[in-house]
């Protein structure tokens, strides 16, 4: 059973030559079953700012704390 979270960054953080700000937001589908998008390290969340922004996720030194997210389903 999977789980479903719109993720959004809380404020824009500049760091390293990347930028991430609130308009940046994801929607990330985890396969384990899971309270949280960052319980496997975030992997799914990288792939997806990768994916849809190509922005780093590793490189800008990100956080849970720098989101916020809701779970859909």
């Amino acid at each position: 059973m999977s789980k479903v979270f719109k993720v959004t960054p809380k404020r824009t953080k500049r760091v390293n030559g990347t930028v991430l700000t609130p308009e940046m937001s994801v929607i990330v589908t985890l396969n384990q079953h899971s309270s949280s998008p960052f319980y496997n390290g975030a992997k799914e969340l990288q792939e997806a700012y990768m994916r849809q922004y190509g922005f780093d996720y590793k490189k800008a030194c990100c956080s849970v704390n720098d989101f916020g997210f809701v779970k859909l389903d």
